[in-house]
């Protein structure tokens, strides 16, 4: 029919009826908590992450829990079934639901997604399919939007619901082309350090939830083990009380975590002052220390500065500046910090310690796991509405903030 002699008429949004998303549980509440409640039938998920931290075993563990729910077609491009079944067996999986098939070409998997008609669908990874109709390599722009439109074209005519696992780039993107990220319902980013077992499976897009929420995963021997109390976790192996070290409190998504800082300040031997930040920011570090030298007084400029985020979280907030100025002073004068202390503020490149959000489930965070004494910022002290059975100092600037601790 041709496109004039065809009419459209808009519809009122009000006459529109919605259906309720259907919703699997996977089993898995960390993956259910980052996903707002489940998969949702039909949808499209996008999984990235470096290679080797843990996207392949998370998912094999997803098929395994949703037993019972139908058939799950796990297509890789990357490994054999012998592989595969190794990978199953140190993990305990022995489900009769999961089939596999070990191919690249989009034409075959089209075939057997229609022949089965499965529950749920895995392509490991995007990089390594290819379709015969375009001339190029597979994992390059055309081809993987080529077959990313054709996995959804199906698995949403169907109401399959696909995960589509890729790689990142080094810039920590998914490779390909930014319009994949467009194109699926939901993307998730599984981050962490290659040699910490901590992982952060984070939502940057969610059609069907918030992307406000992050999964904590401890990578184990049997797999992927969620961490329901990562607070508890991150600060366990802190039992003595060294100079430069203290407790911040951040906020992952809506979820609060207390995790360590830790700084060394020694003289240098060069002419130009070395700076390594590991876990936060580099140029946060620098400013900060700028603003510790000129507000506070601490000749700062003839001392290397190593700062430390423990267990390999990185942290990018501002609400863990006031913990960096401290935790630097108490490297540079070799005090230490009581331990049961938090330390909560953004600093101002003038001395200020500015306002943070979220100050309740921080305090609550921390008043939970039996800290006595919390510092932040006034202008939050004085809006808070709750009682805590904590010390709770609020201060103005920096200044303020050492002589609460002890290092002025």
């Amino acid at each position: 029919m041709d496109k004039k002699s065809r009419s459209v008429t808009p519809k009122a949004l009000n006459e529109v009826v919605g259906k309720d998303a259907v919703r699997t549980y996977t089993g898995i509440g960390e993956l259910d908590r980052v996903l707002g409640g489940g998969l949702v039938k039909g949808s499209l998920v996008l999984v990235g992450g470096e290679p080797g931290i843990g996207k392949s075993t998370l998912i094999l563990q997803l098929c395994d829990k949703v037993q019972g729910e139908g058939k799950v077609l796990y297509v890789s491009g990357e490994e054999s079934a012998e592989q595969i079944k190794l990978r199953a067996d140190r993990l305990g999986i022995h489900n009769d639901d999961i089939l596999f098939l070990g191919e690249t070409d989009i034409e075959l998997i089209e075939n057997n997604i229609l022949e089965l008609k499965p529950k749920l669908v895995i392509i490991d990874s995007i990089q390594t399919m290819y379709s015969d109709e375009i001339s190029a390599a597979a994992g390059t722009v055309s081809q993987v939007r080529e077959i990313t439109s054709r996995v959804m074209r199906v698995c949403k005519s169907n109401e399959i619901t696909t995960i589509i696992i890729g790689h990142v780039t080094k810039e920590g993107n998914i490779a390909g082309p930014r319009v994949l990220e467009h194109m699926v319902d939901t993307v998730l980013y599984l981050e962490g350090e290659r040699y910490f077992s901590y992982r952060i499976l984070r939502s940057v897009k969610n059609r069907f939830g918030s992307t406000n929420e992050v999964g904590m995963f401890e990578m184990q021997s049997e797999g992927m083990v969620e961490i329901t109390n990562p607070s508890s976790v991150l600060i366990s192996e802190r039992e003595d009380n060294p100079p430069g070290s203290v407790i911040v409190a951040s906020m992952e998504g809506t979820r609060p975590l207390l995790i360590e800082l830790q700084a060394l300040t020694t003289p240098t031997i060069f002419g130009f002052p070395r700076r390594t930040a590991n876990g936060i920011d580099y140029n946060r570090l620098t400013i900060l220390v700028a603003v510790l030298e000129k507000r506070a007084g601490i000749p700062l400029s003839s001392q290397d500065i190593y700062l430390n985020v423990v267990s390999g979280i990185k942290i990018s907030e501002p609400a863990v500046d006031l913990g960096m100025v401290i935790v630097c002073a108490s490297s540079y004068k070799n005090v230490s910090i009581d331990k049961t202390t938090a330390i909560i503020g953004e600093v101002g490149l003038t001395g200020e310690v500015r306002a943070v959000n979220l100050i309740d489930k921080r305090l609550k965070e921390a008043e939970k796991l039996g800290f006595k004494k919390c510092i932040i910022p006034e202008s939050n002290k004085k809006l808070l509405k709750e009682k805590y059975d904590l010390d709770i100092i609020g201060v103005k600037d920096v200044n303020d903030a050492m002589r609460a601790v002890g290092l002025k």
